[in-house]
């Protein structure tokens, strides 16, 4: 087995971001320290001062330099490129962008693999919008308009990127496919792999007369009006997706999609919990010990409930079916009603008199400083 060579960095002792005179300064304090007039018979040294020297032939050339901090010690390897061996088996015809897609449906290294071509149709980038609907308008659907900037196939070059009457033509280094493919070596063994066709750009075409209304890119950026259809019981947080409406493709490829987010103003009475709709009314004292038709308000407009006479404060009833339909669903949900009972405040004298009668003829005394209920008071009277 052949021995293993140390990083170069390590053989001077410098930093792989080292300035050139930090790499001589480095290298002449070694090369004195191992010369072999310095080390008469010394075995050890010698092959300190070759491995020093090596170092810093490759190091302190440029080109050399960079394809060692890309490809290590094979890329300074005389054969390197040359399709080398690994173990007895020919690397040089192999794309490991094709093995590398072949288990994941992608590339290597970024680059196009499994036979893809860099050229290939491409769906164009989605964009994003934002609308604010009303406590109603989410819960029953409505029609908005959104106005946004996306690019679109030019009118002038049908999107080829051409002037008109013109043609492309294919790419000769890379016969229109948009890659070419490299060698390159890594870990001792060389292997080639595709890359986008420098030439082209990855088009797989050159444009000599480009389209003047585009500048040869085949897209054109416009300002749009777009309809949007909200769906009925959309909540705060969701999205309408419009497929088709985004920036155009690439190549020929479709169109990308306009994801609108929803953000729903607060109703001054109403709050919801999914398809639930929570509401509180306010009666008076004497409706809640009496009892009253009362309209309550609901997404529907309003409807008559009758408050049964007794009813105790913060008690809550529901009107089924008066809530928010289901998102792309059938039904709907319910409204919750609480009570709030409201306490009479500025009383008149009179007002004053009255409740004070009221209080004991139900055997109340406000001295006492608390209040038995009804149905204690009146126990010895059964």
């Amino acid at each position: 087995m052949a021995e293993q060579k140390r990083d170069y960095y390590e053989v001077l002792g410098v930093s792989k971001g080292a300035s050139d005179d930090e790499l001589k300064k480095a290298y002449r304090k070694l090369a004195k320290k191992y010369h072999p007039d310095m080390n008469p018979g010394d075995k050890a040294a010698e092959a300190k001062f070759k491995e020093v020297n090596e170092a810093y032939e490759v190091l302190s050339d440029k080109e050399k330099r960079a394809k060692y901090d890309q490809f290590g010690h094979a890329g300074v390897d005389p054969n390197f490129g040359a399709g080398g061996g690994f173990g007895g088996f020919n690397m040089g015809d192999i794309d490991l962008g094709d093995i590398f897609g072949s288990f994941f449906g992608g590339g290597f290294g970024g680059f196009s693999g499994g036979g893809q071509r860099a050229n290939a149709p491409q769906k164009g980038e989605s964009l994003r919008a934002s609308l604010t609907l009303s406590f109603e308008e989410a819960a029953f659907g409505c029609e908005k308009e959104i106005e946004l900037s996306r690019t679109e196939p030019c009118d002038d070059c049908r999107g080829s990127g051409c002037q008109p009457g013109t043609t492309a033509e294919t790419c000769p280094d890379c016969r229109g496919a948009g890659v070419v493919r490299i060698q390159r070596g890594a870990g001792g063994f060389a292997f080639s792999t595709s890359v986008p066709c420098s030439r082209c750009q990855g088009t797989g075409r050159i444009i000599h007369s480009p389209c003047k209304t585009c500048g040869g890119v085949g897209n054109v950026r416009k300002k749009k009006r777009i309809s949007v259809t909200i769906p009925a019981g959309i909540d705060d947080g969701q999205a309408v997706s419009l497929r088709g409406q985004g920036n155009a493709g690439k190549n020929g490829g479709p169109a990308g999609d306009l994801i609108v987010g929803v953000r729903i103003k607060p109703h001054p009475h109403f709050r919801r919990e999914g398809t639930t709709v929570l509401y509180e009314h306010p009666v008076s004292f004497y409706q809640a010990a009496m009892g009253a038709e009362l309209e309550i308000p609901t997404i529907d407009g309003k409807v008559k409930w009758t408050l049964p006479a007794g009813t105790q404060p913060d008690t809550t009833f529901r009107l089924r079916g008066k809530g928010i339909p289901e998102l792309r669903g059938r039904g709907r949900g319910d409204q919750y009603v609480t009570v709030r009972v409201q306490v009479p405040t500025n009383l008149t004298n009179d007002q004053r008199e009255a409740l004070r009668a009221f209080g004991e003829a139900m055997g109340e005394n406000i001295a006492e400083g608390s209040i038995k209920s009804f149905f204690e008071k009146h126990k010895k009277k059964k």
